[in-house]
C-alpha cells in the first residue's frame, strides 16, 4: 500500500468538493481524487444562469465552479486530478489508481465518500460512439444560435428534452422531438409550449436505430410502430433520455436498486459500513440539484467522521 487517509473522496463536483471541505474542518486527513483536470463535475454542463443556490448568484454553471474551486483550495483540502480510479475493493478497504503521470498506486482508507455523479444515458445505436467523438454533443442552452434555419431531432419524453426542443425552435430552429411513446414525463409549463409551437413536430411511439453521417450528423434512422422505418434528415441530435448513476466502482458491493443507485441512509450511508454515496449518484434527477448535493456530502462528512473515530482502530 502507498498511502493511507482516513477518508478518500471519489469525484470533483459540488458533492465532493462539499465533502473535501468538511473533511478539512474536521481534522479528517482526507483525499479528493479527480479524474478530470478540472474541478466541477457537471457544474459545466450548465450554460445558463443558476437561479436555485441561494446567495450566490452567477451567469452559469462555470462560473459556480470557480467559486467552489477556490474555497476548496484555499482551505488546503488534499486534492489530486487526472487520476483514475481502476478498482475499489471494500473489504480490503483499498482502491487501485492510475495517476496523472501514468504512474500507479494503491491508496487504502477507512472512510469512502462516492461523489461520481451520473452520466448522459445514451441510445447505444450505431454511428452514436462516433458522433460523440466528433465532439458533436450539443447544449440547447448553449448552442441555440448554431441551428437557426437547420433541422435538429430531439429524443426524449422529460423536462430537458421538452425544454431543449423549446429553446431550439424559439431561436429558428425545426425540431423533430421524437419519444418512445406518447405519454410524457415533462412539466406543463414545458409540455404546453411544446405542443403548440408551429416549429416543433412530435414523432411518438419511435426508436433512434441509428445515426448516419460520416463527417457530421446528416440524419437518424427512425423505427416506427406500424413496423416501418423512417429517414429524418437532420444537422444536429439532441439525447435526453435520462441519466443513469456513476455507480461501477461499487457494484456487486453496495445494495442498488434495479438502475444502479446505491441504496443509502439519513447519513448517506451505504450497506456498506463506512462508504457513503453523495450527490448525483445517489439521488434521481427530479430531486438532483446543488443545493441537495452539498447538503448530502456535508452529512455524510460528519458521519464518516463519526466512524472513523469509532471504528478507526478495528480497521
Amino acid at each position: 500500500m502507498n498511502r493511507q487517509r482516513d477518508v478518500v473522496i471519489l469525484g470533483g463536483g459540488p458533492a465532493g468538493m462539499t465533502a473535501a471541505l468538511w473533511c478539512r474542518r474536521l481534522g479528517l486527513s482526507h483525499l479528493l481524487l479527480e479524474a478530470e483536470e478540472r474541478l466541477g463535475g457537471q457544474l459545466f454542463a450548465i450554460q445558463n444562469e443558476v437561479i436555485d443556490y441561494p446567495a450566490v448568484p452567477v451567469k452559469s454553471g462555470a462560473e459556480l465552479q470557480v467559486k467552489f474551486a477556490a474555497h476548496v483550495e484555499l482551505l488546503g483540502c488534499e486534492i489530486e486530478r487526472g487520476v483514475w480510479v481502476r478498482e475499489v475493493h471494500l473489504a480490503e478497504r483499498l482502491m487501485r489508481v492510475r495517476l496523472a503521470n501514468g504512474g500507479e498506486e494503491q491508496i487504502g482508507f477507512r472512510g469512502l465518500i462516492a461523489a461520481t455523479g451520473g452520466a448522459e444515458r445514451r441510445l447505444g445505436v450505431p454511428g452514436e460512439q462516433e458522433m460523440i467523438d466528433r465532439g458533436e454533443v450539443y447544449s440547447a442552452t448553449r448552442d441555440r444560435e448554431r441551428f437557426a434555419g437547420k433541422r435538429a431531432a430531439v429524443v426524449g419524453g422529460g423536462d430537458r428534452a421538452f425544454e431543449g426542443a423549446l429553446l431550439l425552435a424559439e431561436h429558428g430552429a425545426d425540431v423533430v422531438l421524437i419519444h418512445r411513446s406518447e405519454q410524457f414525463r415533462a412539466r406543463e409549463e414545458f409540455l404546453q409550449p411544446v405542443l403548440a409551437h408551429p416549429k416543433i413536430e412530435l414523432l411518438t411511439h419511435a426508436k433512434v436505430e441509428r445515426i448516419y453521417g460520416e463527417r457530421a450528423v446528416q440524419g437518424v434512422e427512425v423505427a416506427l410502430r406500424d413496423g416501418t422505418v423512417q429517414q429524418l434528415e437532420v444537422q444536429g441530435l439532441f439525447v435526453r433520455i435520462g441519466v443513469e448513476p456513476n455507480s461501477h466502482l461499487l457494484r456487486g458491493q453496495v445494495a442498488t436498486d434495479a438502475e444502479g443507485y446505491p441504496l443509502v441512509d439519513a447519513t448517506g450511508q451505504t450497506s456498506f459500513p463506512g462508504v457513503f454515496a453523495v450527490g448525483d449518484l445517489c439521488t434521481r434527477p427530479l430531486y438532483s440539484g446543488i443545493a441537495s448535493a452539498v447538503g448530502q456530502a456535508m452529512i455524510a462528512a460528519k458521519q464518516v467522521s463519526l466512524y472513523v473515530e469509532q471504528k478507526g482502530a478495528e480497521l
